[in-house]
């Protein structure tokens, strides 16, 4: 397979790394995580110009640690979709220029693909078909992967995702940001049912409920509900491991059943996890197991490889390189592009 110098600036990452035949030669990650802090969430304008700042080195950093020449870089490739508009931007320049400077092929990529071919770096043997749970703090989605760039989602949220989830309860309990790490951290020492939270079922018009899709928003209130509650009640301070608990059962348990009957429902073999929350220590475990009772396998990435980075963007990269596929310097940035478009990303190569 080809050697892809590929760079991921969607969010408040900035990334940029160096994968050979699914081997990660170099990955560097500068993260924006004590910048945005102090405003609890990401603020575009600021994610750009810290982009702006710290991507040459940061490119610099990842070719040399790579122990390659740019002779040796095959193609460059770069997260255009989706993301903030102005944080791609800063990448698609960068990549274009590097593409233009030592005359290589560019590949525009869609970022969450490159979570999906997370898993390969470490589990060469995996195979389509299978199933992807893919969960982060924008995305919570059930995708059947059929091939390299045939995608068809299955199931999603409704309205806020997993991660996003994550984020409004812990700053409800006053956990600061990211929460996603903090709330799975004090979940494990507390009671997952200490509290009766609700699963996000999502009621279908004929009756019963939906059995892919699901809805966190509802959960989210039923926390805010909760903590009201027991404030009217006197209780201080808050019993924030059991609130973290039985928030994280909820989810973990709605999420896991909902990949597990999707991915028998499609007869597919395998679950890949892939995301940002697929760091989740519940959710690595619970998914795993139960799917392991029901003989299914679960592939699951390395912590590293499951928050934004870019040996995942190069890792799908390479893959429509070797198809013959090729981005056109003209490409634009997408602050949304379904992933089942991802072939308008690219052209053929004669």
């Amino acid at each position: 397979m080809a050697t892809i110098l590929a760079i991921e600036t969607s969010c408040d990452e900035t990334a940029a790394a160096v994968v050979c035949d699914r081997q990660v030669l170099s990955s560097i990650v500068a993260s924006q995580i004590d910048l945005h802090r102090r405003y609890g969430g990401v603020v575009p304008e600021l994610a750009s110009r810290e982009h702006l700042l710290t991507i040459g080195d940061t490119v610099k950093e990842a070719v040399s640690k790579s122990d390659l020449a740019w002779s040796d870089i095959d193609a460059v490739a770069t997260t255009c979709a989706p993301g903030l508009v102005g944080a791609l931007l800063v990448g698609m320049s960068v990549g274009k220029t590097l593409s233009m400077v030592h005359q290589k092929p560019f590949l525009g990529a869609h970022h969450l693909e490159g979570h999906i071919y997370a898993a390969y770096l470490e589990h060469p043997e995996l195979k389509p078909p299978f199933l992807c749970l893919l969960v982060s703090g924008g995305h919570t989605s059930l995708i059947r992967v059929d091939d390299c760039g045939q995608y068809k989602v299955l199931g999603k949220t409704r309205d806020d995702a997993a991660g996003e989830a994550y984020d409004k309860v812990a700053r409800l309990m006053d956990l600061g940001y990211p929460g996603g790490p903090t709330v799975d951290r004090l979940a494990q020492q507390g009671n997952p049912k200490a509290f009766r939270l609700p699963e996000g079922n999502i009621s279908l018009p004929e009756g019963g409920y939906h059995p892919y899709d699901a809805s966190f928003s509802g959960l989210k209130t039923a926390v805010l509900r909760l903590i009201e509650r027991l404030k009217a009640d006197g209780i201080d301070p808050l019993p924030v491991v059991d609130i973290a608990a039985s928030f994280q059962y909820a989810v973990v348990r709605a999420l896991t059943k909902r990949a597990l009957r999707c991915a028998q429902d499609q007869d597919l073999p395998a679950i890949v996890l892939g995301g940002g929350v697929a760091a989740n220590s519940s959710l690595r475990q619970v998914l795993t197991t139960t799917a392991a009772d029901q003989g299914m396998q679960v592939y699951v990435p390395s912590l590293k490889f499951c928050t934004d980075n870019a040996a995942m963007v190069a890792c799908a990269a390479s893959e429509h390189f070797d198809r013959g596929h090729r981005s056109s310097l003209d490409l634009e940035v997408y602050s949304r592009l379904p992933l089942e478009q991802v072939a308008v990303l690219y052209q053929t190569s004669h």
